[in-house]
């Protein structure tokens, strides 16, 4: 068998992102063969990204991509299981490669995605060697990808809140108008996006508390208008307060601006993903009893 040296050891590992006695051992096992011992390493970690699979991976990063003319951009959101892996320079390189391939490959859907080539490797491929490197859950959940005939503006805040904004208008008002996006996350663009149906929903509620209130019917229906005027505010981008200046409407602003928006995404890591909440005094007991 060839002698193991520490050159080889740390050649494997680089190679595969696993630890030093991982690589040792497989060495070892392989007589000596790097090839063979790679080969070995990705079977046994292949079983390790399976395992990891099973956890939740409810933090992460939104990767963003924006062309050099502004008018083509994308945001995904790659999760993995702990904040700290969130701020990896491999992770956050990995989000941000494919923010790029979306934006190149336009893709139908994560399922596409996966199969698209970054680098020599397919993104599932490059997900599972990540995995495999890393040690966590890792998953793409999904993208945005926009284009225009205007310009777009970005904001991520931190790592975790990605914001693209289609509109016309001067770069200041596109940055401004991002973070407002992502401090305030309205759900729709105007009240003309808002269903009837849902409207119908609310003005129900709204009603309904009105009416508890014990006050005449004209006072009743003032009351409802006033509600269903202020959900509309709350969730559509044009009726919200500015976050610089709560004075003003986002839609006074852009008016006074001379802007326009003509649409926006954002995408928030983790929303919607329910987090598991581990019971430290449990996993410590079983522990015990496994090794007892």
């Amino acid at each position: 068998m060839a002698e193991i040296t520490a050159s080889m050891v740390k050649d494997l590992r680089e190679l595969t992102g696993l630890g030093m006695m991982e690589c040792k051992k497989a060495l070892e096992e392989s007589g000596g063969d790097p090839k063979k011992a790679e080969e070995l390493l990705r079977i046994k970690s292949g079983a390790k990204a399976s395992k990891a699979a099973a956890r939740v991976a409810s933090e992460g990063a939104v990767g963003l991509y924006l062309a050099a003319d502004g008018k083509l951009g994308a945001l995904v959101e790659v999760n993995c299981e702990t904040d700290f892996v969130a701020k990896n320079p491999d992770f956050a390189a990995f989000a941000t490669a494919l923010a790029e391939l979306v934006a190149a490959a336009k893709p139908a859907d994560v399922a596409a995605l996966a199969a698209l080539k970054i680098g020599d490797k397919t993104v599932e491929e490059a997900r599972q060697a990540l995995v495999q490197k890393i040690g966590e859950n890792i998953s793409v959940r999904r993208f945005e990808r926009v284009q225009t005939a205007a310009r777009l503006a970005t904001y991520v805040h931190g790592v975790k809140i990605g914001v693209i904004v289609d509109l016309e208008g001067d770069d200041a008002v596109g940055k401004d108008l991002a973070m407002h996006i992502a401090f305030a996350k309205p759900r729709f663009l105007s009240k003309d996006q808002v269903s009837a149906e849902a409207l119908a929903g609310e003005r129900a509620i709204i009603e309904a508390r009105a009416k508890e209130s014990g006050k005449p019917p004209e006072i009743v229906a003032k009351m409802v208008e006033g509600g269903v005027n202020k959900y509309l505010a709350e969730i559509t981008l044009l009726g919200q307060p500015f976050v610089k200046d709560d004075k003003l409407t986002v839609e006074k602003m852009l008016a006074k601006a001379g802007a326009k928006v003509l649409g926006y995404r954002f995408l928030v890591v983790g929303e919607g993903i329910e987090k598991k909440q581990a019971d430290f005094a449990a996993e410590v007991a079983a522990m015990t009893k496994t090794a007892a």
